[in-house]
């Protein structure tokens, strides 16, 4: 599992604001797990500084996420839509 970032930000039912590390900045439209490896959502939208960037993440179904949770991507990069 490749670390996608950890939630700042529970923005209504549905979408999540993470803080990336920018060495290991995970791609767009990748699936996202918890450390429990629990389906979270996808990845919409990279934002940000270079130094410290942000990820968009729309979940499946309501945010049952609590903010300072890590998320991970899957290392499978053909399950990544682009």
């Amino acid at each position: 599992m490749k670390f996608a970032g950890r939630i700042l930000r529970n923005c209504g039912d549905r979408l999540l604001v993470a803080a990336c590390d920018a060495g290991q900045l995970p791609p767009l439209f990748c699936d996202v797990v918890d450390s429990r490896m629990k389906p979270v959502g996808r990845i919409v939208d990279l934002f940000g500084n270079i130094a410290a960037p942000y990820a968009t993440i729309i979940c499946q179904n309501d945010c049952r996420v609590l903010e300072g949770e890590k998320l991970f991507v899957k290392e499978k990069v053909n399950k990544c839509r682009r």
